[in-house]
């Protein structure tokens, strides 16, 4: 009886796996095939003498099933157009679109930025190579003594520079939060690769557990110095800033880094400096901000946000500063998408 049991067990077991490895063939994660295969040998075996039958390869199973670094989900980031912000994989939110500061300093960046909290923008960037961060940190202390905003209301990125502040990162990281005297610093990035690059970021992650830091990620990386850099490092960066616009749109790089779980983020969003007015007068652009009623500046904004690229670019205008919050009334087609698409030249605009 015992025997002939087993014998059913067994042929019953045969069939199962068979069955099981035919689904598996047909899908394409072999992960979840392989806990199919577990499901049903455990279902299939009613007494202790059958599980001991089994027992082996049911383990055999869950240790192939593991999954290792590699083969880990990764969740892409998406953007809410509701709370306008998307969740880091650092599991902090950060605005989508907000004011850069380059080229702005003393009176006029701080004007600039306590402007652009007025308005309702939340994310403000700048850099030790930027010369302003005291005044970026001013003008925040300002605004949260003023009630316009509150610290843990606004998201402030800086980045430290190659050379001598990646050669003492820890010192440069330092001063950077001395700088701008806000309490902590919400994302710090590398500016540009550096020979000293990976030990700066390690530095950076030692600044993250302290708490000083919240997010860390790079500004200027591509899909070859990333393939270099992120095997060297520990944390994932949270973002990577490049510059992306109608004119040099990166979409290979957008989706290789999009699919890593990092959040993309655009500077030079209107063409930059000597382009600016070129771009906004494009003949497609134009036509389209009649379409909808806005200006060429908004739609290329409301572009890069429809395409998963958070947006920041400078202004010390005030109408300005408010008229580039103002891109979440209206959308674009996927005709409309496609049209500033083909508008790719591949055409950068600085050297970085």
């Amino acid at each position: 009886m015992r025997k002939g049991f087993r014998s059913g067990v067994i042929i019953l077991l045969t069939l199962l796996l068979t069955a099981c490895g035919q689904n598996a063939a047909e899908e394409t994660d072999m992960t979840g095939s392989t806990e199919t295969i577990q499901a049903a040998v455990i279902e299939t075996a009613p007494t202790d003498e059958s599980m001991e039958s089994v027992e082996g390869l049911a383990v055999t199973d869950r240790e192939e099933s593991e999954p290792s670094a590699e083969e880990k989900i990764i969740m892409k980031a998406e953007f809410d157009f509701e709370t306008r912000a998307v969740m880091l994989n650092s599991g902090y939110e950060m605005p989508i679109n907000g004011l850069g500061t380059y080229s702005l300093h003393g009176d006029e960046c701080i004007g600039s930025v306590k402007c652009a909290l007025s308005n309702g923008v939340r994310l403000i960037d700048t850099a030790s190579a930027y010369g302003n961060e005291e005044e970026v940190g001013q003008a925040v202390r300002e605004a949260i003594e003023e009630g316009i905003i509150r610290r843990e209301d606004v998201f402030v990125t800086t980045k430290i520079y190659p050379g001598d502040e990646m050669k003492h990162p820890a010192q440069a990281i330092q001063a950077c939060i001395d700088r701008l005297d806000i309490g902590y610093v919400d994302l710090m990035l590398l500016h540009h690769p550096d020979p000293n690059d990976v030990e700066a970021y390690k530095a950076m992650e030692q600044f993250v557990k302290e708490g000083k830091i919240r997010s860390i990620g790079l500004s200027n990386w591509y899909v070859e110095e990333l393939t270099e850099f992120l095997p060297q490092v520990e944390t994932v960066p949270a973002l990577i800033q490049n510059e992306i616009h109608p004119y040099y749109q990166e979409n290979e790089v957008i989706p290789y880094i999009q699919d890593l779980g990092i959040v993309v983020q655009g500077w030079y969003p209107l063409g930059g400096r000597g382009h600016t007015a070129e771009l906004l007068g494009d003949p497609v652009i134009i036509e389209i901000a009649k379409g909808h009623g806005v200006s060429s500046a908004q739609v290329i904004l409301r572009w890069n946000l429809q395409k998963g690229v958070v947006v920041i670019l400078g202004s010390s205008n005030p109408d300005h500063i408010k008229e580039n919050t103002e891109v979440y009334h209206f959308s674009l087609t996927e005709d409309e998408m496609a049209r500033i698409n083909t508008l790719d030249r591949g055409e950068k605009h600085d050297w970085y």
